[in-house]
């Protein structure tokens, strides 16, 4: 399974959330993948810039070395997130 990580689980997750960073903790301990999308990188980093966050601005950069941002190419991308987004 792989996993796409949305702007509040990556901040409960630089924030140390004990039910957030459990969760993830196991996610990690059975090497499954793990991405951020563009929107989410440019929503936490935005708001991370905006309260002058430094030190965890140093920890998204670490993250983000570590899992992968995916950039959106093709607008096929977003029709598919609608669909998803319709599922649920």
């Amino acid at each position: 399974m792989s996993y796409l990580l949305d702007s509040n689980i990556v901040s409960y997750i630089l924030k140390k959330n004990a039910t957030v960073d459990k969760r993830f903790r196991e996610v990690r301990r059975l090497r499954q993948d793990v991405f951020i999308s563009c929107i989410t990188y440019y929503e936490v980093k935005r708001g991370l810039l905006a309260i002058n966050a430094s030190r965890q601005l140093a920890e998204f950069q670490k993250f983000c070395q570590i899992y992968q941002v995916l950039l959106i190419d093709d607008l096929e991308i977003i029709e598919r997130a609608c669909e998803i987004h319709l599922d649920l």
